[in-house]
Order: C-alpha cells, then sequence, then structure tokens
C-alpha cells in the first residue's frame, strides 16, 4: 500500500485565524500527523517559540523550499539529525545575544542537539518592517550580503548542514503589535522573517529558519492564548533549532532520488479557503493532489480558489478536514458517508 503523505500549508504574515500566531497551527499539525504516514509542512506551523511538539513523520520544510518541492524541482531527503549552524545578527545587543547563545547551549545540553559554533554577520543585518495594502506583512534587510557570507562560513568552516538566524527585529510599539498580542491582528515580524530564510534557502539549498531578537515586551494581561508563547522567555529560538535538527535535506536532482520525497506522492494538501494563491497550491492544482481548502481558517488576503481556476473540496473546519483525510486514507469516497446517495449516470 502506498504511503499517505499530506502537506499542510498555513500562509506566513497573513492573519490567518489559526496559524498566525505563535505555534497555534500546531494542534492542527498534530491531529493531521495521526491520521497520516507523513506530514509536510512549514516552520510557521510547526514554531511556537519555546514550545514545540516532536512528530516523527512530520517533515520540516521552509517555505521557498516547500514551492521548489510542490514544483517538482525539488525533492525532500529524511535525515536522522542535522548540525545545525547559529547565525547571529551583529545588530543584537550584547545582553541579548548571550540569550540567544544561552538557548542554544541548551537544547545542546538538555535535547542532544548537534550544533556548529556560532558566527555573527559582519555588518548589522538592519530588517525592516512592512504591511502591504491588503494587512499582510513583509520586510526588507539592509544587509543580505553580511547574511550569504555568514551563512557561507557556517557550511564552509561549522559543516553545517542547516542554519537558523536570528536577526535584531525594530522594538518599536505598534498597533500591529499589540493587535496581534491580544489575538485579533497580524504577526508583524513573520513576512521579514520569510524574506531571511528564503534568500538562505534560495542560496544554499539546505533548510533554513528565523527567529526574531526582541527586547522584552511589558507585562499585558490581556494577551491571548495564541500569542502567549512569545511571552514565555527572551528568545523564540528554542523551536527553530528542534524543527532544524530534523528537517529534511533538499534534492535538487532526480538522479539523486533513490530516498527521496517527491512531491508527486502527495496525496492531499489543505489550505486556508481565501488563501490559495501560493506557489506551492497553484502548483499543486496541476497535479494528482486533491486540495482541501478550510473556510473558518480565515486571513486578510482573499484569494479563493475559484477565479485561479482550482478545484478543491471546501470544507468549514479542520475538524471537518480531518473527517476527509480519514476517508481517503482508509480509501473510501467522502461523499458517500452521506444519508442520500445519487445514482450513477452515463457519460
Amino acid at each position: 500500500m502506498s504511503t499517505f503523505t499530506v502537506v499542510l500549508i498555513v500562509p506566513t504574515g497573513v492573519g490567518a485565524a489559526i496559524g498566525g500566531y505563535a505555534g497555534d497551527a500546531l494542534p492542527v499539525a498534530r491531529a493531521i500527523a495521526q491520521i497520516s504516514d507523513r506530514l509536510i509542512t512549514h516552520p510557521n506551523v510547526l514554531n511556537g517559540a519555546q514550545l514545540y511538539w516532536p512528530l516523527e513523520n512530520t517533515y520540516y520544510v521552509e517555505g521557498y523550499g516547500l514551492d521548489r518541492f510542490a514544483a517538482q524541482e525539488w525533492g525532500l531527503r529524511p535525515v536522522r539529525q542535522n548540525k545545525v549552524g547559529l547565525l547571529l545578527d551583529r545588530g543584537i545587543e550584547p545582553e541579548l545575544r548571550l540569550r540567544q547563545i544561552q538557548a542554544a547551549d541548551a537544547t545542546r545540553a538538555t535535547l542532544g542537539l548537534n550544533l556548529t559554533d556560532y558566527v555573527v554577520t559582519d555588518a548589522p543585518l538592519e530588517v525592516e518592517l512592512r504591511t502591504a495594502d491588503s494587512g499582510a506583512s513583509w520586510g526588507t534587510i539592509g544587509n543580505p550580503g553580511s547574511l550569504l557570507r555568514a551563512a557561507q562560513k557556517l557550511i564552509d568552516r561549522g559543516g553545517a548542514e542547516a542554519i537558523a538566524i536570528v536577526a535584531r527585529f525594530p522594538d518599536e510599539a505598534s498597533v500591529e503589535l499589540q493587535n496581534y498580542r491580544h489575538g485579533s491582528g497580524v504577526d508583524y515580524l513573520a513576512g521579514a522573517e520569510a524574506v531571511i530564510s528564503h534568500l538562505i534557502v534560495r542560496h544554499f539549498q539546505i533548510p533554513a529558519a528565523h527567529a526574531p531578537a526582541l527586547g522584552p515586551v511589558s507585562v499585558d494581561p490581556k494577551v491571548s492564548p495564541r500569542a502567549a508563547a512569545e511571552e514565555l522567555g527572551y528568545t523564540f529560538l528554542p523551536c527553530v533549532l528542534v524543527g532544524l535538527s530534523r528537517a529534511p535535506q533538499f534534492i535538487t536532482t532526480q538522479t539523486d532520488s533513490r530516498e527521496a520525497i517527491w512531491s508527486e506522492s502527495v496525496d492531499v494538501a489543505i489550505v486556508p479557503y481565501n488563501s490559495c494563491g501560493g506557489s506551492a497550491i497553484l502548483n499543486m492544482a496541476n497535479s494528482k493532489t486533491q486540495i482541501i481548502a478550510v473556510s473558518n481558517n480565515t486571513t486578510q488576503i482573499q484569494v479563493p480558489p475559484e477565479p485561479l481556476g482550482i478545484k478543491v473540496t471546501k470544507v468549514n473546519s479542520y475538524l471537518e478536514a480531518l473527517g476527509i483525510l480519514a476517508a481517503c486514507r482508509a480509501g473510501i469516497d467522502f461523499r458517500v458517508l452521506n444519508p442520500s446517495i445519487s445514482s450513477l449516470r452515463c457519460l
């Protein structure tokens, strides 16, 4: 019997009602992993600052790499453990930098992760944050060359097989941050984080993910449970290091595909209903992959599947999506699980 493979996508920085905060899509991923042989998803789903959950059959794939996977350009090779390099922005203050290093050391001592010595960029990365007219977040890096040079050093001198980046993000208080902490806004850091990790993965074809460095914020009794994971300490790094330690390596040629997973093996992809315009879904829409679109996971962007000509199974919730997944894995047409069934017609 073939391996039942599911891709779970919750776009980054678009204010998803589920998955737009601090790892709040992780319960969805845990449930899907229980009824899948393989679950492929991205850091936005699995990262929860200092909270994470080990899922043996789940693959942690950065967004740019996931797009290339869906386009059938890259495969995924499972690993037992990666050697993870830690890349720190020179713009991080000494005390805050020490917090990141101590968090990394803690994952070595407590979780047994394999890390290289760390590298500090030769210039501050100078991250700037932006918000699009749609409400989605994005950002820029003032010194991308410094980022790439530091990553190259980790690979060449440290033997890094995956890279965790910690960049200094602006501290200024904003309406966006306040709304986010209260569970009603967009993660205004996420878009810039995606730019940083995309650049590393595109350039070096190895797993990467980002954790922002921020100064401590004041205690707020109104913080939403969905954002509360980010209130637990001085760093968001632990979940990134845990995810990267088992992230599959990218295979960029079909000739090296003996143990690789390719997108042609994906049975089902799950995405918010009004966020169907991403590269991964557009590519999988042209394959045999069944796409489930979840309508109650609303986002700030409005890109439903119908205007794009994408055929989906629309459901109201992830609970309903789980039922369809269970039927698909059992080889049952979920449409017959109703009290009335229409008769066959002549073609």
